[in-house]
């Protein structure tokens, strides 16, 4: 499954690792991902999705419904 989270849009990102002698080793970091039964409003039942953390909040603030609308208008 990838690591990605439907709401936000969050995926891993790519970096160094850097010691303290300045010496640079790749690395990824993940996105906080967690399995969440979520409610739907518009179909009336819980979904279990993966999310990212920032995602919970915006659901938890705006509901699912709300979360997912925030989303569109944002990726326009």
């Amino acid at each position: 499954m990838a690591k990605v989270c439907p709401i936000t849009g969050k995926r891993p990102m790519s970096g160094n690792n850097v010691s303290h002698a300045n010496n640079k080793t790749r690395r990824r970091w993940e996105p906080n991902l967690q399995w969440k039964r979520v409610w739907v409003e518009s179909e009336r039942r819980y979904v279990r999705m993966r999310i990212s953390t920032r995602a919970l909040r915006t659901i938890t603030k705006l509901g699912y419904d709300g979360a997912v609308a925030k989303r569109r208008a944002t990726a326009r």
